[in-house]
């Protein structure tokens, strides 16, 4: 058998105004995710939590991030994450503050022949 690709689920997510990468990064995966009901491990007669998950966040400050948060968004199956330079970062005409944006691509392989 071989792990192919099955979906790809791509998200954006935000922090405000606070410009916190990670909380910006769990959002993008919740993004992600949450607009899609997967089916397709059930339908091949497979648990969904044979499912594997490489997850790809895109932050503008990629050493941030809390890895093991993101992972914990995951419902089902296991995952891994890369974070890579990208994103957005907007700040504020006064001060420190800012808002941060991150994007998220989820892609979920399943042990086919």
């Amino acid at each position: 058998m071989t792990w192919k690709r099955v979906v790809l689920e791509i998200g954006m997510g935000t922090d405000i105004r606070g410009r916190d990468c990670t909380k910006a990064a769990v959002r993008a995966l919740r993004d992600a995710l949450w607009h899609n009901s997967l089916s397709a491990a059930n339908a091949l007669g497979l648990d969904v939590d044979s499912m594997r998950v490489e997850v790809t966040i895109g932050v503008p400050r990629p050493d941030e991030v809390d890895t093991d948060a993101v992972l914990a968004v995951l419902p089902h199956g296991t995952g891994t994450v890369n974070v890579v330079e990208g994103g957005l970062e907007i700040l504020n005409d006064e001060g420190p503050d800012g808002t941060l944006i991150a994007s998220a691509a989820a892609l979920v392989r399943l042990d086919l022949p």
